[in-house]
């Protein structure tokens, strides 16, 4: 009887510590105090504006929008890319995708720009399943080039442009459901990962990732950015010329980083969730807020960077941000599901 009492005691231990980390792990004591100096430029109505990406060169912005009800998704949802002027100061989004003949969710995006052409790639979410988009962008004009599927595109989220034929995905699970999702979500179960195309394979990169979002590549320093929001990281990998990685490091950052946009001085600029149970409530709706935070991160070397803290507030002005994307001063900063998106301007 004194050895099941000790079973007993030792199991209720185990679980109290289980739960204790999923609350010290996610964020959930964590306080939010309003911080942004500054000026909401604009608020713009368009639902679920998950990932935006910013020509420096030719001043626009595109805008990777679904209409999400939930997460995880119950039905077959629509979406589209949007077109942004950043020389107008109208701020007029234009969509692109309106004759698109598929079945369209965008999520995570990215744009190159080859002989002056833009190639762009959506990672797209369906109820039958997911794929990648791959599309070419003359001055407004947006065309569908081809779907892209492949077995190790298990739960894609984004996606960065290497040439116009390469790319890397995360994705931020490796289960769909069940159990092992349960662990990933809530335990922290490191097993997502990235995959590399190069062209004509796909082969895994890296592994052993505590659900893998948003992803950047440096193309001057040869470094690849890897957001791991359930760990509170950004993972820094070297990429070598055959499309492998080798790890760096990682960076704690204290928040839930979700897509990595670059400004012109290659800062990182990442648009997070402070708390992960309260965005997991928000998304499920069972809340109606979800705080919101910018980071920006200036990258030297292994050991050598700084974390600045630019925006964060408690979802009163914008729920769930997932991307900030810097232009000047104008931060671009969207959501996962608020039904709009905002344009900040910093006067510092």
């Amino acid at each position: 009887m004194k050895l099941l009492k000790r079973i007993v005691v030792v199991v209720l231990l185990l679980i109290i510590a289980f739960v204790a980390n999923i609350f010290i792990t996610t964020g959930y004591f964590r306080t939010i105090e309003n911080k942004f100096e500054d000026d909401i430029v604009k608020k713009i109505k368009i639902s679920g504006a998950e990932d935006i990406t910013i020509s420096q060169i030719d001043s626009f912005a595109i805008i990777s929008a679904t209409a999400r009800k939930t997460i995880p998704r119950t039905q077959n949802e629509e979406g589209g890319l949007y077109y942004l002027d950043l020389k107008k100061p109208a701020y007029t989004p234009i969509p692109l995708t309106t004759d698109l003949k598929i079945p369209f969710a965008p999520h995570g995006i990215s744009m190159l720009k080859t002989d002056n052409i833009y190639t762009i790639m959506a990672v797209n979410h369906t109820l039958t399943g997911h794929s990648i988009e791959v599309f070419k962008l003359n001055g407004k004009n947006l065309v569908h080039q081809k779907t892209l599927v492949h077995p190790s595109i298990v739960s894609p989220n984004d996606i960065v442009l290497i040439d116009k034929n390469r790319f890397y995905v995360t994705n931020d699970h490796k289960y769909e459901k069940g159990l092992g999702r349960l662990a990933e979500d809530y335990g922290g179960l490191a097993v997502s990962n990235v995959v590399y195309f190069d062209g004509e394979n796909y082969t895994e990169v890296a592994k052993g990732i505590a659900y893998a979002n948003g992803i950047n590549y440096d193309t001057k320093r040869k470094l690849l950015f890897v957001a791991s929001p359930r760990n509170f990281l950004v993972k820094v990998y070297a990429r070598n010329d055959d499309g492998t990685l080798n790890f760096i490091e990682n960076i704690d950052c204290n928040t839930g980083v979700d897509n990595i946009e670059f400004d012109t001085e290659g800062n990182l600029w990442i648009g997070a969730h402070p708390n992960l149970l309260r965005f997991a409530a928000y998304a499920k709706g069972s809340k109606e807020t979800s705080p919101s935070e910018i980071i920006k991160i200036n990258y030297r070397s292994k050991g050598d960077y700084s974390i600045e803290q630019i925006y964060i507030e408690d979802g009163s002005a914008m729920s769930g941000a997932t991307v900030a994307a810097p232009f000047g001063n104008l931060i671009l900063t969207g959501n996962v599901m608020d039904a709009s998106f905002l344009i900040l301007e910093r006067t510092y």
